[in-house]
């Protein structure tokens, strides 16, 4: 159980580190420490890293999936293809998968 002491210490960093602030490392060992044996904290912890990556919410279900935390940690880790995406992916490929 986190002391409510900690629990203002953990928000007022999280709010730092969402807003774009300074957060030290030693702050950033602590939140993750918490996060990793807590999981409302683990939560905080994912909601400020999305705002801090300055997502905001396209549509409700978007607002939806991120209010009950089931998005991506990072936006890094979604897939984002190009309309060439399928061609380059078959560049090295036997000639019978080309195109035709």
């Amino acid at each position: 159980m986190i002391s409510s002491k900690a629990i203002r210490y953990i928000k007022e960093v999280l709010t730092r580190l969402s807003s774009g602030e300074p957060v030290t490392l030693e702050e950033r060992i602590y939140i993750q420490k918490a996060a990793d044996e807590d999981q409302k904290v683990s939560s905080w912890l994912k909601r400020a890293r999305r705002l801090q990556d300055g997502e905001e919410s396209k549509s409700s279900v978007d607002k939806l999936i991120n209010d009950l935390d089931l998005g991506p940690l990072d936006s890094d880790s979604l897939y984002k293809p190009n309309p060439d995406d399928l061609g380059n992916w078959f560049t090295g490929a036997p000639s019978w998968v080309s195109r035709s």
